[in-house]
């Protein structure tokens, strides 16, 4: 049995040394590298080759890669790097990282070609001023073979390691039984279709009801493949926290069945919740975890490497214990794992760590897509960029002497725009060239400047930074996919600021090559329907199959009525507010016990509330509140219990209106005065314009669709398990519409109220 690694994956593990530092980062975009590498290619003689595919063997190691280019006129291998900034103020570590790997390729090419000697060069190319440095060494044949022993044999140790952990996790995994007595109705059928398009290589779409165990129905056929389709990695990503906390569980249930497989599962989560030391720059003469974090590092990736369950809180307490910060322990530890949990934007972002890992490394992956529904519009944040006046306006004031000028020029050119436009809102279908012009400018300014200040920045300047270099990304990318507006606010009588946009509006040109790089992606979720909506915005491949669970539910667990003498709609609000209060009262007198309410806006909610509260004293209630953190999240849900008895007032679509568990008498039933519709805004009607010139319905994939699958999602949090019993009032006329009715749950009976609130 033989261990490939990529020679770029053996030099990161082998070759780094020293500090974690983050102030010289070539910061050009992939696609900026892409040109810089055409750009050099293109300098060269008409013998010149790029993107030489070389291998070699050590014992058991076989080390693959492809080098940048090869002269045979000059007998040269080049190693090409693209940058910004001054290259004087490169860590030596890194240039030390560079040769590595121009020293693994140079032995390559000398056993591809029987070479006794190779002149090799490091390719410095500056992406601002398209000046090449280039740093030239001649090797022996000799000498580069014995560079590529010494750093074959460092790894090997743990090659050998990684073999045997590959193979007893494969070995167990197919013996692996299900972790329950019984599969629940419906959950056989989900983890069957699962296993079968991992099998053939397809995606899967998968509507399967909430309460069916989703989690452990996806996750146990993915492990259950990994040796028959030879899976180095599954990676789950969810869309919030819960869902990561649900993903976990599921993974430890496996994992304590008997003969369970000998896992690595972790948990990888944001930088700003894993850093420990948020004051300081990520670089050694500033946080005492980065300095020395590449000596320090083996030891702490062995230690790691020997547990199970890398969660949050066990990977930060083994980093602690070595020393090194636990935010990049867990980036090193997503190459050594074989589950890997993480919010979608791990995989589906712009830079996506575990996405653009795969691909450097030839991973065969499996991707679960837990609450798939949400991607539509995480998709559409993760594609877009904003930039606001105010915050020019601030660090303008703040910034060095020497970054003026090109803020000046921004704001110069942002002005222009803003003067143009007469009203409030205006969409354009093309980016504003010399703004961005401007804008990238100032931010090749800002990169030169972080290199020649390596204390860094104000915190508002850097985000700023951040947020320049993000529109330039997206601006690149800009076709009718997207759109750019400008939004006015008024600051005071006399003066306005403005925020630019540039919006996705459907991010399947992004989403598809993702879900067609793994050998398969299964997307689930309770609303996935109508299939042509999630089709076309996700840009699912052709030969996805798409699946309707059965729902484990009766219909009598679930009373679902259609209140349509109530209207929900904004010119209607205020008269529906008694009939809404007392239609909770009455059937919370019926049936005592703990419901939720759900409304269009925060607005709406206290109104009710404040209502229900004077007219109902006796009646327990509390609401959900802007902004609240995770904690105040869990004090809500903490009032569910099975003794209470209250109403809980939510905003659908919010915190509460899916992810959450309330089984049994936790949670009784709910009633949804909204039709979930998204707010009638000129962003909308662009984004319906929009929608019916690409997909020709408009109305319906921006509000319809949306909205009733956020109502669906609220109701699901009724009926938990098959004892539940549960009630649900749809408060608003426009639920007994026949085309709204058709993307109700099937296994729904719905009827007309037979409640009737006093007007």
């Amino acid at each position: 049995m033989s261990y490939n690694i990529a020679v770029r994956a053996l030099c990161e593990f082998t070759a780094k040394v020293g500090d974690l530092d983050l102030r010289f980062t070539p910061s050009p975009t992939a696609l900026e590298g892409i040109v810089g590498h055409r750009t050099v290619a293109s300098r060269r003689s008409d013998g010149y080759q790029s993107e030489v595919a070389l291998e070699g063997l050590y014992k058991a190691l076989k080390v693959k890669g492809r080098a940048d280019g090869y002269d045979p006129a000059q007998n040269c291998l080049e190693e090409v790097k693209t940058y910004r900034g001054d290259l004087s103020k490169q860590p030596a570590n890194h240039r030390q990282l560079h040769w590595a790997q121009a020293k693994i390729y140079g032995w390559l090419m000398c056993q591809k070609l029987a070479l006794a000697q190779i002149n090799l060069a490091l390719v410095y190319f500056d992406i601002v001023s398209e000046k090449e440095t280039c740093l030239v060494e001649v090797f022996s044949a000799e000498e580069l073979g014995q560079f590529f022993e010494h750093h074959c044999a460092l790894f090997l140790h743990w090659a050998e390691q990684e073999m045997a952990h590959r193979e007893a996790r494969n070995s167990a995994a197919q013996q692996l039984t299900f972790p329950h007595a019984d599969f629940r109705p419906g959950q056989r059928h989900l983890a069957e279709s699962v296993f079968k398009a991992v099998s053939t290589g397809r995606c899967l779409m998968a509507q399967a009801p909430t309460g069916i165990g989703k989690t452990v129905g996806t996750l146990f056929p993915m492990l259950k493949a990994l040796a028959p389709q030879q899976l180095d990695k599954v990676f789950f990503l969810t869309a919030k926290t819960p869902g990561r906390k649900l993903a976990l569980d599921a993974a430890q249930v496996i994992l304590e069945s008997a003969a369970a497989p000998p896992l690595r599962i972790l948990e990888m989560i944001a930088r700003d919740k894993a850093c420990e030391h948020p004051d300081k720059a990520c670089h050694g003469e500033s946080c005492p975890l980065a300095r020395g974090f590449y000596d320090r590092l083996p030891a702490a990736r062995q230690a790691a490497s020997e547990l199970t369950l890398l969660n949050q809180s066990a990977l930060r307490e083994l980093a602690l214990k070595h020393d090194v910060c636990p935010y990049y322990l867990s980036q090193e530890m997503a190459r050594w794992a074989d589950v890997v949990v993480a919010d979608y934007n791990y995989y589906f972002d712009f830079s996506a760590l575990l996405f653009g890992l795969a691909q450097a490394n030839n991973w065969r992956v499996a991707v679960l897509v837990d609450e798939a529904h949400n991607l539509v519009e995480r998709g559409r944040q993760m594609y877009s960029a904003s930039l606001d006046q105010s915050t020019l306006n601030d660090v303008r004031k703040s910034a060095p002497e020497a970054l003026k000028k090109s803020l000046q020029r921004v704001n110069r050119e942002w002005n222009a725009l803003h003067n143009l436009q007469t009203g409030t809102y205006q969409a354009y279908d093309k980016a504003p060239e010399k703004l961005l012009q401007a804008l990238s400018a100032c931010a090749g300014s800002i990169g030169d400047y972080l290199n020649d200040h390596p204390q860094g920045l104000d915190p508002a300047l850097q985000n700023f930074y951040f947020e320049m270099l993000q529109f330039g990304r997206v601006a690149e990318l800009f076709d009718e996919h997207f759109l750019f507006d400008i939004s006015k606010r008024d600051l005071d009588r006399k003066r306005q600021l403005s925020q630019l946009c540039l919006r996705n509006v459907v991010p399947a040109g992004f989403i598809r090559p993702r879900l067609t790089a793994a050998r398969s992606t299964v997307l689930f979720s309770a609303t996935l329907s109508p299939r042509h909506y999630y089709a076309d915005l996700l840009g699912t491949p052709d030969s996805t199959v798409w699946i309707d669970v059965e729902s484990p539910f009766h219909a009598d667990q679930l009373k679902v009525h259609i209140v349509s003498q109530i209207s929900t709609r904004f010119v209607h609000r205020q008269s529906s507010l008694m009939p809404i209060v007392e239609l909770i009262a009455r059937q919370f007198s019926e049936r005592p016990g703990n419901y939720l309410a759900f409304f269009s806006s925060f607005d709406y909610l206290q109104q009710v509330a404040q209502l229900l509260a004077q007219t109902y004293p006796q009646i327990n209630l509390w609401s959900q509140s802007r902004g609240m953190g995770e904690g105040q999240r869990q004090a809500f849900l903490d009032q569910f219990t099975a003794d209470s008895q209250g109403v809980g007032f939510a905003v659908l679509g919010g915190a509460f209106g899916e992810g959450i568990d309330l089984p049994g008498a936790r949670l009784i039933g709910a009633f949804i005065a909204t039709l979930g519709l998204a707010q009638l805004n000129p962003v909308n009607e662009q984004l319906k314009h929009r929608m019916a010139a690409i997909f020709g319905a408009g109305y319906d994939y921006t509000y319809l669709y949306p909205g009733v699958q956020k109502v669906v999602q609220a109701t699901g949090r009724v009926i938990r398990t098959q004892q539940d019993q549960g009630v649900v009032m749809l408060i608003d006329d426009r639920f007994g519409d026949s085309k709204v009715k058709q993307l109700l749950p099937r296994w729904w009976t719905v009827s007309p109220t037979n409640v009737h609130p006093a007007q």
